[in-house]
């Protein structure tokens, strides 16, 4: 199942590393950038948590919150952020259940090789809680840069 542009984000709550609990009901009011990646510290995850944490400020002062989502716990998490100084919450849904829910999670590919595992995807949330953009399949390398354009930022 994948969202499209007006379905209502699916509600979620997770912790982030520092142990502190996000509810997306508690943002309302706020637009939301939320982004799924498959792991802390590899290759594609490092260029595009790094562009997330370039373009923080320009996202921020047009209005959005940046949450990183993956399935690491928060040794994990701690440590990616602190070697690339990542300036956003990294937020830990273990069981994948919140990827799930926005179709984030599922069969993917590599080679030949079929796993299931995070599908890197990105989602913008209005105040309302409404999804304005789903961005499933999405390649690391530049993406930032292109929601930047699609947003206007």
């Amino acid at each position: 199942m994948e969202l499209s542009k007006g379905d209502p984000a699916p509600d979620f709550e997770l912790r982030d590393s520092d142990g502190d609990t996000w509810r997306l009901p508690d943002l309302r009011g706020q637009k939301v950038i939320l982004y799924f990646y498959p792991a802390d510290d590899t290759p594609g995850c490092t260029a595009e948590g790094c562009d997330f944490r370039d373009s923080f400020s320009d996202l921020q002062a047009a209005g959005y919150l940046v949450l990183g989502v993956s399935p690491q716990g928060a040794d994990s998490h701690q440590a990616f952020a602190r070697k690339y100084s990542l300036n956003f919450p990294l937020l830990m849904d273990e069981d994948h259940s919140v990827a799930a829910r926005y179709g984030a999670w599922g069969e993917n590919k590599f080679y030949k090789n079929i796993f299931l595992g995070i599908k890197r995807s990105t989602f913008v949330i209005n105040e309302h809680g409404l999804i304005e953009q789903a961005q499933y399949g999405v390649k690391a390398k530049g993406h930032v840069q292109r929601l930047r354009d699609a947003l206007g930022v």
